[in-house]
């Protein structure tokens, strides 16, 4: 699968290094004054200096949870998303959905958590119970 690439605005490159390079264990690509690449699982995400940009707060009904809209995340593989739960546990993360299990026992069953990085970017990080069923209806 060809890696995706996602430019989003942050208020603070420090703050967005320590979270996504520290936190989030992503390695740092290329840098600038202004932006910084990182490897989110194998794609290219890049956090863009953006102060005046504030984060939007809507959020769409998804199986009992208000999920924030607009988001972005990845599936991981289940061992992996229960480590990283750990992870963000251990350093006191604010989830906006703590780890759960939606649509349980549908084919779309997975497992899913919601928090945001330090500019108020929303993130989601699912595994699926099934990864054949990612698009399954």
């Amino acid at each position: 699968m060809p890696p995706f690439h996602l430019a989003f605005p942050v208020h603070d490159l420090a703050a967005a290094r320590e979270f996504w390079g520290g936190v989030m264990g992503c390695a740092e690509g290329r840098s600038s004054d202004e932006w910084i690449d990182f490897d989110f699982y194998g794609h290219q995400i890049v956090a863009h200096l953006a102060p005046a940009r504030s984060s939007d707060a809507a959020s769409n009904h998804v199986d009992g949870h208000g999920v924030p809209v607009p988001h972005f995340g990845v599936v991981l593989p289940m061992k992996e998303w229960k480590a990283l739960v750990a992870r963000l546990t251990a350093v006191g993360t604010d989830f906006v959905i703590e780890p759960t299990i939606r649509f349980a026992g549908e084919p779309g069953e997975q497992a899913t958590m919601f928090f945001r990085d330090p500019s108020g970017n929303a993130v989601e990080i699912k595994a699926m119970a099934n990864p054949d069923n990612l698009f399954a209806t």
